[in-house]
């Protein structure tokens, strides 16, 4: 399975926050959003915090896609 937080980007640009406000909002790692930016795994618990940052569910931050 491939994932895509690509959602995430677009909703921070919507809500005028870089990755910078992301961290210190949810308290998450830089290592997450490193993690995230290439689309790589990250915890549930980071993911849950985000989405409690934003106040969206996770369908709202991320995708994931069958493998090619």
């Amino acid at each position: 399975m491939e994932l895509s937080y690509k959602k995430l980007w677009i909703e921070l640009v919507k809500r005028d926050m870089n990755k910078t406000d992301l961290v210190n909002v949810a308290g998450i790692s830089w290592a997450s959003v490193t993690k995230m930016s290439k689309n790589e795994n990250v915890s549930m618990e980071v993911l849950k915090k985000v989405c409690k940052a934003l106040n969206c569910n996770i369908g709202d931050i991320m995708d994931i896609y069958p493998a090619e």
